[in-house]
């Protein structure tokens, strides 16, 4: 009679020595510990792209969190067709200009106060601001998209460069080239209509 094979105790797993594929295979499985893994891993890289990006330390830290929150949710999304890290990098420059966006928008939100205010002073400002603003789509429109995303992130949101080229994923001199000749073919359309 054969001796009896005792089950083999299941060993715990290194899953800081797991490679990204694997952590991320298992916590698309449920794995909570390698999604934990991913983050804990992952959380540096965040920060420091995240203070890169937004000049704000605290906008930074909150973007981070927001970024390895949105990791934890979106990881079934992730297909494999870049890195993870590719991926992630992407998710945490849209939730950056997330975030910059949200802070700018409460920056300039007018106080009640200032709203009646502006219109009794000058009833037709918000006319002329109207139609500025029309002419301005319309000569954003006519010039390449690139660089229309170029002007709106340097002239409008006041971006730099660097993280212009960061957000879209071009050189640095790119977004240079395609601000300049986004800027040259925006006199000539607005010098065109002047004209007109």
């Amino acid at each position: 009679m054969g001796r009896i094979r005792q089950p083999l105790r299941e060993r715990s797993l290194d899953y800081a020595g797991l490679g990204d594929p694997v952590l991320v295979t298992r916590a698309k499985d449920g794995d909570a510990a390698a999604l934990e893994a991913l983050c804990v891993r992952h959380a540096p890289r965040v920060e420091r792209l995240a203070r890169h990006l937004l000049r704000d330390p605290e906008d930074a830290r909150d973007a981070a969190q927001e970024a390895l929150a949105k990791l934890c949710v979106r990881l079934k999304q992730f297909r494999g067709e870049s890195q993870f890290s590719t991926w992630l990098h992407r998710l945490v420059v849209n939730t950056c200009r997330d975030v910059a966006e949200r802070q700018r928008t409460r920056l300039h939100d007018p106080l009640p106060d200032e709203l009646g205010a502006g219109v009794e002073h000058d009833p037709t400002r918000g006319v002329r601001m109207t139609e500025l603003r029309r002419e301005l789509c319309d000569s954003l429109a006519g010039i390449s998209a690139e660089q229309a995303q170029v002007i709106v992130l340097k002239d409008a949101l006041g971006y730099t460069f660097e993280e212009i080229a960061a957000a879209a994923g071009m050189p640095i001199g790119t977004a240079k080239c395609h601000a300049h000749r986004g800027r040259n073919r925006l006199r000539e359309r607005l010098e065109q209509r002047d004209v007109a």
